[in-house]
């Protein structure tokens, strides 16, 4: 019979649009708790372990990132050896928040280096710190952190978990790395 014309449906017919509205409502489900975290505002809060400077800034609301308090976190996460900026990929501070909330941890992250400009980069690189060449810290989009309140192992573990991009984990200089690039551990 005809789906359209409002005449009885086949069994075929029946079964077939309650699997697809069964389907549905389950995406609707599992998109729930995605949307409910994006509704709230998301803050960060840093303290920087060359520095000394703490700040502690809501950066997104909702689905929008906040371009004001992203200017502020990059002028935050700048070289501290050259003073110079760049702008942060705000996926990165997605992930900090994402690490937030699934180790239940309320302290600042400590910043052991976020952006390094080129000449930084070589530098260290040139020291033989194991530093990659075309390193995403020069492109803004990488981040070397402690979590207060968290060991480092398991911070490291949580953000595995994540699947969210690059994990690095420094056990001896007790600190991991986090980016936005590719999904790859070392």
């Amino acid at each position: 019979m005809c789906e359209l014309c409002d005449e009885s449906l086949s069994d075929h017919g029946r079964a077939r649009r309650r699997l697809v509205f069964a389907g549905a409502s389950a995406g609707a489900l599992l998109l729930a708790p995605m949307s409910a975290f994006a509704a709230r505002p998301r803050a960060l809060s840093f303290y920087h372990t060359h520095t000394g400077e703490r700040l502690r800034v809501t950066y997104a609301e909702g689905s929008r990132h906040i371009p004001e308090a992203l200017d502020e976190i990059s002028k935050f996460l700048r070289d501290f050896r050259s003073g110079e900026s760049h702008p942060m990929d705000p996926g990165l501070f997605d992930i900090l928040h994402q690490l937030q909330q699934s180790t239940g941890a309320s302290g600042p992250f400590e910043i052991i280096s976020a952006y390094r400009s080129p000449q930084t980069n070589e530098m260290l690189r040139n020291n033989g710190n194991g530093v990659a060449q075309g390193s995403l810290h020069m492109e803004g989009r990488a981040i070397d952190v402690r979590l207060r309140g968290v060991q480092t192992r398991k911070l490291r573990q949580a953000a595995l978990n994540l699947q969210a991009g690059g994990v690095g984990y420094y056990e001896r200089s007790d600190f991991i790395h986090v980016d936005t690039g590719r999904v790859r551990f070392w």
